[in-house]
């Protein structure tokens, strides 16, 4: 073998290309160990960051998947509670009616609950006077009672109020214990109340003013307020329980 004539660096670009070998061998030479084994090192760390890449892609994609049923089942609870929402919205349309119907069928039967209860009370005009320990001598009717107001002095008086007299559920004329002439003023309610009580007063005044007699209030009804329950206790007013089965529709 000739010996190698290396004179510049083309020659020894030259020598090394001819003999690979010797390449390696000048650079373990030339190069450290981390040096070498760093192409090495750097595809490893560019596979195994593809590999978590990849992973990472896996794991959002399944993520993106979860999302979307989340969604799908979103919406779908919410056209559950759209629906819910209009039923109950429907509903209480149908609550409002049927209150502004029973409420309607109250007004309507008020007055006919009233009426009853005022004939059932001129059936026992008898025996209300008698828990005053009065004896009944005559109902006046409203032909009586507006003779009564013309024939009177109702100076001061509003129309309003004498008008209000001349309907009064019931007027009755008595006799007490010692024979002497009395009235009763009463006023009726299946459930007597604080205007049933002041007009029952109001007009047992105003028979003492036509009369010069003395006239007692009294609220009849099936039960009274408890708000008026004081005026009853204390006297101010005298109470008289229809007869409840009397109130009964057959």
């Amino acid at each position: 073998m000739q010996p190698l004539r290396i004179a510049t660096v083309e020659d020894l670009v030259h020598v090394l290309d001819e003999h690979p070998h010797w390449l390696e061998a000048v650079r373990s030479r030339l190069l450290t160990r981390e040096l070498l084994e760093l192409p090495q090192k750097l595809a490893e760390f560019a596979a195994d960051t593809e590999r978590r890449f990849e992973t990472l892609e896996r794991r959002l994609e399944a993520l993106e998947h979860r999302f979307e049923t989340l969604e799908r089942r979103l919406e779908a609870l919410e056209r559950r509670f759209e629906a819910l929402e209009r039923r109950l919205e429907a509903l209480e349309r149908r609550f409002e009616a049927l209150e502004r119907q029973l409420h309607q069928l109250r007004t309507d039967v008020a007055p006919l609950k009233a009426a009853h209860a005022r004939n059932e009370a001129r059936h026992e005009a008898d025996l209300m006077a008698e828990e005053q320990g009065l004896t009944l001598v005559h109902t006046l009717d409203r032909e009586e009672i507006r003779d009564l107001v013309r024939s009177s002095d109702t100076d001061g008086i509003s129309k309003h109020e004498l008008r209000s007299f001349r309907l009064a559920d019931i007027v009755l004329r008595a006799t007490d214990n010692a024979g002497a002439e009395c009235y009763l003023a009463v006023e009726v309610s299946y459930t007597a109340n604080g205007r049933d009580t002041s007009r029952a007063q109001r007009n047992a005044r105003f028979l003492t003013r036509f009369t010069g007699r003395r006239a007692y209030a009294v609220v009849a009804g099936l039960r009274f307020d408890e708000r008026i329950r004081r005026s009853v206790e204390s006297g101010a007013i005298a109470w008289y329980q229809l007869d409840p089965e009397a109130l009964e529709v057959d």
